[in-house]
């Protein structure tokens, strides 16, 4: 292990203790035991077992990239806090950060940008410092046999091939920009997808030829798609960081979800799902 990766979870670590301990304040010293389940769960109701117990509704606003394994967190969580129930809103994090300054009800923000995340803080919307969880990378995604038989960056520039682009405001999309800018390659889509997933749904149904998207969507795509790996992509990756929100309705379950998106356990799954350590 690098010395900055640990670093990384050591702070991770830091920041769970401190969300942890936000749950304490102002609640009674009264705990629900964990149900029995897989090991993530588990471990999920180990490090939340000295802080009182949570109940009600916890909405996460996450990045349409993180929508199977928060899915799985989701259910996770809700096996170690019987009295929880979790629910999602994916989307482009461009989106999700606009919804959150202008007033939507959600708990907590886990974002595929710093930029969007930065949206949010500078309005005072979150209720502690964003922690990165996890980092990610592009991948050029097509149909499994790879018809138009792409194997670099620079076909994408080919007027014979048709390419899905997330839109520019998009940390996909804006990740893709500085791809192509390092590789100096010019790329005209025929289409700018609002989230990853949407552009991912165009290779999907052979719509296009090629798709810009993260590496962890192609390995979640179950076969649909194959990546192609390029140099450029280390030029572009992306740093996801996750916070709970000010005006949270349920602060308790917001910071305990935050606190288990940032603990071990987690961190294994979104290793396993394709993610890359922060």
């Amino acid at each position: 292990m690098t010395t900055s990766v640990r670093r990384s979870l050591a702070a991770a670590a830091a920041a769970s203790a401190a969300l942890l301990a936000l749950t304490a304040c102002g609640s009674s010293s009264s705990s629900t035991p964990a149900a029995s389940g897989s090991s993530s769960a588990a471990a999920a109701s180990d490090s939340s077992s000295a802080a009182p117990a949570i109940t009600g509704k916890v909405t996460v606003f996450a990045a349409a990239s993180l929508k199977n394994t928060f899915t799985k967190f989701g259910k996770e969580f809700e096996a170690a806090h019987p009295g929880v129930t979790v629910t999602f809103s994916f989307g482009g994090s461009d989106t999700l950060a606009a919804s959150i300054v202008s007033g939507a009800p959600a708990d907590v923000f886990a974002s595929a940008s710093t930029a969007t995340m930065t949206t949010v803080t500078k309005a005072n919307d979150t209720s502690a410092a964003p922690v990165d969880f996890a980092r990610n990378s592009l991948e050029i995604a097509v149909v499994p046999g790879n018809p138009k038989g792409i194997t670099t960056l620079s076909q994408l520039g080919q007027k014979s091939i048709k390419v899905a682009l997330c839109a520019k405001t998009v940390p996909c999309g804006a990740a893709a920009v500085k791809a192509l800018a390092a590789a100096k390659i010019a790329v005209t889509p025929v289409t700018y997808e609002q989230d990853v997933t949407s552009a991912l749904t165009k290779v999907e149904l052979k719509e296009v030829d090629a798709a810009l998207v993260y590496k962890t969507d192609v390995q979640g795509a179950g076969g649909k798609v194959v990546g192609v790996d390029f140099p450029a992509a280390q030029q572009a990756v992306t740093d996801y960081p996750i916070a709970p929100l000010a005006h949270s309705s349920n602060s308790a379950a917001a910071a305990a979800f935050t606190a288990y998106v940032l603990s071990p356990a987690a961190q294994q799954e979104l290793a396993a799902a394709g993610f890359q350590a922060p």
